[in-house]
């Protein structure tokens, strides 16, 4: 079986663009490969800098023959249809055509059509050219002579030569032939840009891959991101010090260089004064280098590494002296953004509203700061107002939550008026990632309370399912206000995630309320934030997403949320029937309301509860995996199920159970969902979800009893409405639970 060798090789492509490239080179070429007959045993992609390499082991040399049976006309059809029959099969005359019978329609007509196969050049010859000019990327350029003529090649960077190569692994392979712009395929490719610029020939892929290496070329990205890695450790190691990894960073550094080259750089002490976090960034973002620090310290050292594409012959001295070079330079412009953020602003007279506003004190940096973001009316959103507007509503939900979380009312505060204050930093305006950090750090050296300084930080998060939660419960609230001021914002303006589309990030912002809520076990009635009940559906879907990632099952969770909420001790925020208003983004009707809005508007609170909603999940699946809950859900399933079809049937049910019962049976099944009702409805206000599926569990015997003594659609019309209001006696008992019917097996 052959094999065939790929090489599109260009100027330069930039590092976030290669590996998805070459995944994409890979994805598109075996598909239509295989959409033209092929087949194939095997595909690996390869990258770097200059190139995008695909080797496809194990191709049929030529594609099956196709055969297909047409049906067309009857024999008896006008001339017309059968004429456009014989266009449409390819045949020439009726005669080439079968004739079929068929006992009901009769006699037709029959095309047998056969496709021969393909040779595999040719349809290889034929895919790629259309694949590369048509090849997906963000923004492709146009390069040399012919780009100035109509359907000029377009590629990321100009592309300067192919190799195509098909043939037996030991054998003679060849080339396929066939051009692209200025461009025909070849067997001829280049190694390393300076160490190895001559041409090379190549024959199949292992023969591709020695003699690229030989010229400098590293093909494999995984293998030259384990050569940096391992490097870079082995040099930090020898000089007592320890790499601070960095996974995005080795990512966008391979892709940078073709043969890697690991040298050690250093900087003046001096420049250590800065938090190691804008070293760690200034570092990285200009120069694309590493940097160390002493084993167990957190602090950085003055040494970094650097990733050099060339060997050069002094040892690399001249490439660490010019990156040296740089990396002071770059220091020392981060040197004065944090010495200048610690200074008095020029204008100080010109905030003290702003400052009277906010209860800020103009002799600290951090206060002048926020002063300035609310005095220069800078913007949030053009719908929800300016920075500073956002800061009040945080401040006002912040003040009821505190309430909710137990943390210090003037901690969560001041920690609110101060969050965002860094974003007029110079620090944050270089480095849009130090948001909060940097805030933090001002606020310990202007001596905030240690909460305050932390809230500033980890008011941020959660980022995502693995960031840390804020620390304390002052950070706890600052997170959880910030958060909800934004969701309940955007819901506002209609700006609602929409398919794959998320740019205001509502469903990270959504999540990290979900985990912290149930993480910190935070007892939270969002039906007083949220009055928007499509919000509260977001965020049981949010839910929904946590709860399946720790195992729960979906039917479960459905089940609890499609069941009345329960009405515990948790406390309102806000009086009843009161809207509280949250600037612009105070409550609006949404067009589309679905199931979260019916269950609000005729539950109320519709499981506003989310750690209630956890606990309740947590019980029904102890209780539905032991062998009475599941024999109980069978019966109540019949039971629902049964009431169900009759009350769709528009069959009388009874208001209220008769207690004349005429059957034992029926005498015990009531006075069991009587007891039972009870017991429960009692255990779900004092919130023991597990009390109350004990006390349903009572429910098995009577039930089983129930159906295999008693028949329900009795002749009386008034005996059959009266059990099947027993029948929903037993629905509305587990539904303060769970909706059972929504429960599989």
């Amino acid at each position: 079986m052959p094999d065939l060798l790929l090489e599109l090789r260009s100027e330069e492509i930039p590092a976030r663009m290669q590996r998805k490239a070459a995944g994409d080179l890979k994805k598109l070429l075996t598909d239509a490969l295989v959409e033209a007959g092929l087949t194939y045993e095997g595909a690996r992609e390869y990258w770097t800098p200059r190139r995008l390499t695909l080797d496809i082991r194990g191709l049929n040399t030529r594609s099956a023959d196709i055969s297909e049976d047409r049906k067309g006309p009857r024999t008896d059809a006008n001339e017309k249809a059968i004429e456009g029959f014989l266009r449409g099969a390819g045949l020439t005359s009726i005669d080439q055509a079968h004739v079929h019978s068929d006992p009901k329609k009769g006699d037709f007509y029959v095309a047998h059509i056969v496709k021969p196969g393909r040779p595999a050049e040719e349809i290889i010859a034929e895919v790629i050219p259309g694949l590369i000019r048509n090849f997906p990327w963000g923004n492709p350029m146009r390069s040399g002579a012919a780009s100035a003529k109509p359907g000029a090649l377009r590629w990321v960077r100009p592309l300067q030569s192919i190799v195509c190569l098909f043939g037996p692994e030991h054998e003679e392979t060849h080339v396929i032939p066939f051009t692209v712009g200025d461009i025909t395929a070849s067997n001829i490719t280049y190694g390393h840009r300076f160490h190895a610029p001559e041409a090379i020939t190549v024959r199949r892929f292992a023969d591709y891959i020695e003699k690229l290496e030989k010229a400098k070329v590293i093909l494999d990205a995984e293998r030259r991101k384990q050569i940096i890695a391992a490097d870079a450790a082995n040099i930090a190691f020898a000089n007592g010090l320890e790499l601070v990894e960095d996974e995005g960073l080795l990512e966008e550094v391979s892709g940078l260089v073709e043969w890697p080259q690991v040298l050690m750089g250093s900087f003046e002490e001096d420049y250590l004064a800065i938090p190691s976090e804008i070293i760690r960034l200034t570092i990285k973002t200009n120069q694309k280098c590493f940097v160390t620090r002493r084993p167990g310290e957190e602090t950085l050292s003055n040494k970094f590494i650097l990733v050099a594409n060339i060997e050069a012959k002094d040892g690399g001295k001249e490439i660490v002296h010019g990156n040296g070079k740089v990396v002071r330079a770059r220091l020392s412009d981060a040197k004065h953004f944090w010495t200048r953020d610690q200074g008095n602003l020029p204008d100080l007279e010109t905030l003290a509203a702003s400052a009277a506003k906010f209860d800020l004190d103009l002799k600290k940096p951090l206060d002048q700061r926020m002063a300035k973001l609310d005095a220069l009316n800078v913007t949030f959103h053009a719908k929800l107002g300016s920075q500073g507007e956002r800061v009040q509503r945080i401040r006002t939900l912040a003040a009821e939550l505190a309430k909710v979380t137990g943390a210090d009312a003037a901690l969560v505060d001041r920690a609110v008026v101060l969050a965002k204050a860094d974003l007029r930093t110079e620090a944050v305006g270089e480095f849009p990632e130090l948001q909060g950090i940097m805030g933090r750090k001002y606020a310990v050296l202007q001596g905030e309370d240690a909460s305050v300084a932390a809230a500033i930080e980890d008011h941020w998060k959660p980022q995502g399912p693995s960031d840390r939660l804020p620390a304390d419960a002052v950070g706890l609230t600052v997170a959880l206000a910030d958060k909800l001021d934004t969701l309940v914002g955007f819901w506002a303006i209609d700006e609602k995630p929409t398919g794959s589309k998320d740019p205001y990030a509502l469903r990270r912002a959504a999540l990290g309320v979900v985990r912290i809520l149930l993480e910190r076990k935070v007892r939270l009635p969002l039906s007083t934030v949220v009055k928007d009940s499509d919000l509260l559906s977001f965020f049981h879907d949010r839910l929904k997403v946590y709860l399946r990632d720790l195992g729960a099952r979906h039917d479960l969770i459905d089940a609890v949320l499609a069941a009345p909420p329960s009405s515990g001790p948790a406390g309102h925020l806000l009086p009843a029937g009161e809207k509280k208003e949250q600037g612009a983004a105070a409550e609006t009707s949404s067009p589309q309301r679905g199931e979260g809005a019916r269950r609000a508007d005729e539950g109320g609170a519709a499981n506003d509860d989310l750690l209630m909603v956890a606990r309740r999940v947590e019980a029904l699946t102890a209780f539905v995996t032991s062998e009475e809950g599941l024999n109980l859900l069978a019966g109540t399933k019949r039971a629902t199920q049964l009431l169900a079809a009759e009350e769709k049937k528009g069959t009388h049910v009874a208001a209220n159970v008769d207690p004349v019962l005429t059957l034992d049976a029926e005498k015990a099944l009531y006075a069991a969902v009587t007891q039972a009702s009870t017991e429960a409805s009692a255990a779900i206000v004092g919130e023991d979800f597990r009390s109350a599926m004990e006390a349903l569990s009572k429910l098995r015997g009577p039930v089983d009893q129930f159906f295999a003594d008693v028949l329900v659609n009795d002749d009386d019309p008034a005996i059959r409405a009266n059990r099947l209001a027993l029948l929903g006696l037993i629905r509305a008992a587990t539904g303060t639970v769970a909706d059972f019917s929504k429960i599989s097996g």
